[in-house]
């Protein structure tokens, strides 16, 4: 449907249009910059964009990817789709107490897409989309920064004009090389906010269309004012700060289609001026359009709402301190220092961290802190360009300044804390959208410079210079964003008083197996943060298995004081308990961790081991079936069934069980050894010697398994190939128990046939 526009008391939209380019100055005029064909402008804004973040695309998953890629269920095959609409960004179900309500389930399923394509989890085709999208985002920043700082203006064939064409490259290239976007590029789960972006530019480029010209002269399209806002639902889909976009358009509608006077209209609001009355807002199709905005606003918060429930994110005082703070007046402080923080890495994006949690930004909590001075900074620009934003008498400077504000600010207003408690301080990757707004404040800033400016190649080499240097700190800060090693320690210098860095520093040192490492700083993060339960759980472990058990059991008893439903803190309490020998507090310990876990499948195979150590067999095996059930790939719970009921002579039971075992886990070595033991003893000696031999060629190295496959030659008299198994066990490990006393009998034995021979 196209609406007609004709008011004989305002002047008509075309009328507007056709007066805009010689009404307004050009921004271009006496900026000292490139001037390349829009063609040339895109592939140069994409080759840079590219340059920028091409190093990580082979880097590792890391950090947030393990929970929101790896461990997520939803990427599987066998997940329905349907579950991705009711499901959390990281599997969780929506309507679960512990879900961050982060409601993404197209960004989720671009991972799917990925993860079934490559065939699993191999990161390097996560990386090329992510790039890919940034690069695309990057040069339809051209178009848009082409209508934020030009204006939107059509030739006589309805094509768009670039009003900018140099500005808007610089805008671009701003944008497209800024380092503080590399957490979103270079960590694959930043592809939330590249998605987001994509369909939020998408969403606004749609809604200029709507006001592109026909023959009838202009005209608004409601058909595209719809599009643009089901491209808003559709960004909001990927991340939350999408919807954001529609109250963006209808600023862009007010400031740049209506060229209202936003001063103005306040002194006539306040006084009730009946001129108000002859505006011809309501004929222009403001008010519609507008109206079209919040009801398809007000739709998709309403959908987003029955889908995850009316129950708050669950977060903790750790996530963000200062919306636990009892007083308004330490909130509104500290809440405001994070917002001077975020404006500081816009400006300045050189000390950059993965994670702003946990101590890395104490709390302000009184006005003495030299601190406010960033607050009073951040208001005192903020207040100025407002003014120069309302009270301007360039009607061109006051359109600019407040996009520009408008871009910067209304893209933050979901991370700000103003309308919920959200789960971080500060995050880099929350900025991606609001740089649009730097990005046009820097460059309407650079013009200003220029006009003033007596040399301005100068002025153009410092701009060109910080590109380059940004370009360099994206490439350095991508690289560090490869692998998990690098990221962590490349937080200690700009967070040393985060928990958190320690913690994961510490936690990548133990996978790699370097536990003292590990453990002075799983010590240095329960310092800095003495409630971390996290971190006391992971050194109780490293403790345990040092036998340093008096100490473990002290950490893991703190740490299920302090959270009480940490179940993995109480199985792990259990196990030290257990090897203390105080058995009945070890079996409380595990009862308590499936209290507050019902599907625990680990801590059930852990009691299974207190009741066989107690000789409570049945009750043994009752635990690790219920393992098996709840986790049937659970290998050790197999094994154990399997040996057990082999050590109490239950061969057939535990035939049984082994081959149950290898229906699930047809390529599991150990279950075929252990089941080849039980088959030997029952005298299926062929059967058993394949399974042996499948086992060895599966793990060639296991002294166990050669061995065991010797005394199975040895009871079926196939002598010679029983010393060779033999001789390979003790060539493997020596000191193999009961191998040497075997291979000596059967010397022996091999000794008295020859004398019988000769």
């Amino acid at each position: 449907q196209i609406f007609n526009q004709h008011n004989a008391e305002a002047p008509s939209l075309e009328q507007a249009f056709r007066r805009m380019a010689p009404m307004e100055p050009n921004l271009d005029h006496d900026l000292s910059w490139f001037l390349l064909p829009s063609y040339w402008a895109k592939m140069v804004v994409a080759l840079i964009s590219f340059l920028c973040f091409a190093n990580s695309y082979d880097g590792d998953f890391v950090f947030d990817d393990s929970e929101a890629i790896i461990n997520n269920k939803d990427l599987r095959a066998e997940t329905p789709l349907g579950d991705l609409w009711y499901h959390d960004f990281w599997g969780s179900k929506l309507s679960s107490n512990t879900s961050h309500k982060s409601y993404r389930p197209l960004t989720v399923l671009t991972f799917r897409i990925n993860y079934l394509f490559a065939g699993g989890f191999y990161p390097v085709g996560f990386h090329v989309i992510n790039i890919i999208l940034h690069c695309t985002i990057s040069v339809l920043m051209v178009d848009v920064f082409s209508i934020l700082l030009g204006g939107l203006q059509f030739s006589n064939k309805g094509r768009r004009l670039n009003l900018a064409p140099k500005s808007s490259l610089l805008a671009a290239l701003l944008f497209a090389v800024h380092p503080v976007h590399t957490e979103c590029v270079a960590g694959i789960v930043g592809r939330a906010d590249l998605l987001c972006a994509l369909f939020f530019l998408l969403s606004f480029l749609g809604y200029c269309k709507a006001f592109r010209e026909n023959k009838e002269g202009h005209t608004f399209s409601v058909f595209w004012v719809l599009v643009s806002v089901v491209l808003g639902a559709i960004a909001m889909l990927c991340k939350e700060q999408g919807i954001t976009i529609l109250g963006l358009n209808a600023v862009f509608d007010a400031l740049v289609i209506n060229k209202i006077n936003l001063l103005k209209l306040i002194q006539k609001l306040l006084y009730k001026d009946k001129a108000l009355e002859n505006a011809g807002l309501l004929r222009k199709g403001l008010l519609f359009r507008i109206t079209l905005l919040m009801c398809g606003g007000a739709s998709i918060l309403y959908i987003r709402w029955r889908i995850m429930g009316t129950g708050p994110p669950a977060f903790t005082e750790v996530d963000n301190p200062a919306s636990f703070a009892d007083s308004l007046f330490v909130r509104a402080i500290n809440y405001n220092y994070y917002y001077s923080l975020n404006a500081w890495l816009l400006l300045c994006p050189w000390w950059l961290c993965f994670d702003w949690s946990m101590g890395c930004i104490p709390l302000i909590k009184s006005v003495s802190d030299w601190r406010i001075i960033a607050l009073a900074a951040l208001w005192f620009c903020l207040i100025g360009l407002i003014c120069q934003a309302l009270c301007s008498e360039d009607s061109h400077k006051r359109r600019i300044l407040t996009l520009g504000l408008g871009f910067l600010i209304i893209p933050f207003l979901p991370a700000s804390n103003l309308f919920f408690r959200v789960g971080f301080v500060v995050a880099e990757r929350v900025i991606y959208l609001p740089s649009i707004g730097y990005c046009i404040l820097f460059t309407y800033g650079f013009s200003l410079l220029s006009k003033q400016a007596k040399k301005k190649k100068i002025l153009a080499v410092a701009v060109l210079g910080i590109l380059l240097i940004n370009v360099m700190r994206c490439a350095l800060r991508s690289s560090q964003w490869r692998s998990e090693e690098q990221l962590f320690r490349s937080a200690l210098s700009v967070c040393p008083l985060n928990a958190k860095v320690h913690y994961n520093v510490g936690k990548n040192l133990a996978d790699k197996g370097n536990q003292s490492a590990a453990i002075k700083y799983y010590r240095e993060a329960v310092r800095l943060n003495p409630k971390y339960v996290h971190a006391m759980n992971n050194l109780g472990n490293i403790l345990k298995e040092r036998n340093e058990l008096h100490e473990a059991e002290e950490l893991l008893s703190l740490a299920v004081q302090i959270q009480p439903d940490f179940a993995a803190a109480w199985m792990n309490l259990g196990i030290v308990q257990n090897s203390l020998r105080r058995f009945e507090e070890a079996e409380q310990s595990y009862w308590t961790a499936i209290k507050h876990r019902k599907k625990y499948p680990d801590c059930y195979y852990n009691l299974g081991r207190l009741y066989a150590d107690l000789n409570r067999h049945i009750d043994a095996l009752n635990a690790w079936r219920n393992a098996t059930v709840l986790k049937p790939e659970h290998s050790l719970a197999w094994n154990n069934m399997i040996i057990l009921l082999d050590n109490t002579g239950n061969l057939a039971q535990a035939e049984a069980v082994g081959r149950e075992a290898l229906e699930l886990i047809p390529n599991d070595h150990s279950l075929m050894f252990s089941l080849a033991n039980v088959l030997g003893k029952s005298q299926k000696y062929k059967e058993s010697e394949a399974l042996f031999l499948k086992a060895i060629k599966a793990n060639p190295n296991a002294a166990s398994y050669h061995g065991n496959l010797a005394v199975l030659y040895h009871r079926w008299g196939n002598l010679d190939l029983a010393k060779k198994h033999y001789e390979v066990s003790l060539k493997l490990d020596p000191m193999a128990p009961g191998t040497k006393e075997n291979y000596n009998l059967l010397r022996r034995k091999l000794e008295q046939l020859q004398k019988k021979g000769s």
